[in-house]
């Protein structure tokens, strides 16, 4: 057997070993490069010898076996590692990391790229870009609404930086709460006065005392009363009710005059408004909400004043509110405020406010009614809507009132009150202000008034057989052949692959395996040189024969 051909054997190692090295110097060389897959090598024998053929066993002879030899060895493939790597965090929200099987799909110039760097950024155009080659992310970009269409047609990833929201009407209030079933109701019921006046004084001499009342939405009203005395144990008492600004009600309650007769000697109350002995005066008046008795005959007459009044024990009023911005057709915030008050058992007024600089409001109130376990029996009316209209030359509007239904919405269950809006559908003209992009690659928009819509989503792409992907240089990816059909998706929903924000996928080098693979490939670089070396040893010997 010649020599030749462990020369070309060792020939063979060295070459290939070379390229092993290769391979692992570009990987070292790789070790902090985003997303990039590290590679291996693998080797295979080739062509063997035959130096002489086996035989079968026979009758009277045993068989032999093949003898080869082999003549080298090649590369049998150069492989890459897609194991996932690690994270690095870098808050800027376009830097983008997949974690699972897919690739980011790119296009430049009508050419189609995949890769698994995410280190993007919007160019002037706002376009979502490769800024070290401008290819463009590929993905689904929203329609005005906010949807994003089904399917995975890919285009363009684009943001438009000066996208703007016009202004949204508030049409739609829905509200939380609890009313507090113990409440009291909150028009006054009983009106008492108790205390002295008295009686050295000179006729024509007042003696007066006042309360605060309040009708059933709240309202404050100040009751008076004067004591005038025209004669020995005889008084004139006259008593009215202002409102909050001392002018008289409408309808007006007084003011009133009847008659009040003393004992000389106990001064006790014997006659009041001609009734003896002196019953509480009945005054009701329904369109004011007012339903008290003005009940006097603790009053007696004596030798010091300390007259008083006292309203239903001085209790204050059942008044539950909540208020919520609301907004017209040009975008101007309002206030409203829901007020509710205890107008029976089981049974609440409920009315609407807002101050008169921002319009006119009609039809904003009802009532409320409530079953004995608290859930809700009525509203009237239902549903309830106020008309709203503003000023400045914005649109009138109607405003429904979603107080809920059962145990939805507004309850009256025993407990602290408090009634919140939970949502308005209204919103002020906004620019945008920023943007987030979750793990379903979903990029939405922050707009100034807080409200946020999706403007487009990324797809990502899957291969049966990704190590057949040709790498094109700058963390990019090419089809080629025994790839198969690439399978675009939406991240997480129909693949194992989700999007992470705000983060970078590092290379998935490991120098510590890359150096004893590095030692391996010296090694054998340095033996396949030694078999070299001896065959020359050889060889010469053979030529020094024929001196």
């Amino acid at each position: 057997m010649s020599l030749i051909n462990s020369l070309f054997a060792g020939v063979s190692g060295i070459r290939n070993h070379q390229s092993m090295l290769d391979v692992i110097g570009n990987n070292i060389a790789n070790v902090n490069t985003i997303g990039y897959k590290g590679s291996r090598v693998t080797f295979s024998d080739t062509f063997n010898q035959f130096i002489r053929y086996g035989t079968n066993p026979t009758d009277t002879a045993g068989g032999t076996n093949t003898f080869q030899v082999g003549l080298g060895m090649k590369l049998n493939s150069v492989d890459r590692n897609w194991n996932q790597g690690t994270f690095e965090r870098t808050g800027i929200t376009t830097d983008l990391a997949l974690q699972g099987d897919g690739l980011f799909v790119l296009k430049k110039n009508g050419e189609t790229f995949y890769s698994r760097a995410g280190a993007f950024i919007f160019d002037a155009d706002g376009q979502l870009v490769n800024p070290q080659n401008g290819a463009i992310v590929q993905g689904k970009v929203a329609t005005e609404d906010g949807t994003v269409p089904s399917g995975n047609n890919l285009e363009n990833i684009t943001i438009d930086s000066n996208l703007r929201l016009p202004a949204v009407p508030t049409t739609d209030i829905s509200w939380d709460g609890n009313l507090d079933s113990t409440s009291s109701l909150t028009r006054s019921e009983e009106f008492n006065q108790t205390g002295n006046i008295k009686d050295t004084v000179a006729v024509g001499t007042a003696q007066d005392s006042e309360a605060k009342v309040y009708d059933e939405s709240g309202n404050e009203y100040t009751f008076k009363t004067s004591y005038v005395k025209t004669a020995d144990n005889n008084y004139d008492l006259t008593y009215e009710l202002v409102d909050d600004e001392g002018n008289p009600t409408v309808p007006a309650i007084g003011p009133t005059t009847v008659a009040a007769v003393f004992d000389p000697a106990s001064g006790e109350m014997t006659s009041l408004d001609g009734n003896n002995p002196p019953q509480a005066i009945q005054i009701a008046e329904s369109l004011l909400g007012l339903d008290f008795n003005f009940d006097a005959t603790g009053v007696k007459q004596g030798g010091t004043a300390t007259l008083s009044s006292l309203v239903d024990g001085n209790r204050k009023p059942t008044i539950v509110s909540g208020t919520v911005s609301i907004f017209d057709s040009l975008g101007n915030a309002h206030s409203m405020t829901l007020k509710f008050t205890k107008i029976d058992d089981n049974n609440w007024k409920w009315e609407t406010e807002m101050p008169s600089s921002s319009g006119t409001l009609s039809g904003n109130e009802g009532s409320i009614s409530f079953n004995a376990d608290g859930s809700i029996a009525n509203i009237a009316p239902n549903p309830a809507v106020n008309t709203f209209s503003p000023g400045g030359g914005a649109s009138e509007q109607n405003i429904e009132l979603n107080l809920g239904a059962a145990f939805e919405g507004i309850t009256q269950v025993s407990g602290s009150s408090v009634v919140s809006a939970a949502s308005q559908n209204g919103s002020a003209a906004a620019s945008l202000a920023n943007i987030s992009i979750d793990q379903y690659g979903y990029i939405e928009g922050v707009f100034t008034n807080g409200q946020s819509r999706k403007l487009a989503q990324i797809l990502i792409t899957t291969f049966p057989n990704r190590n057949a992907l040709t790498s094109v240089g700058e963390n990019m990816f090419r089809v080629s052949a025994n790839a198969g059909e690439p399978y675009v998706s939406e991240p997480g929903e129909s693949s194992n692959t989700t999007i992470q924000s705000g983060a970078l996928e590092q290379s998935n080098v490991d120098l510590s395996e890359e150096f004893t693979r590095m030692i391996v490939s010296q090694r054998g670089f340095q033996a396949n040189s030694r078999v070299i070396t001896v065959s020359d040893t050889l060889l010469q010997e053979i030529t020094n024969l024929v001196r």
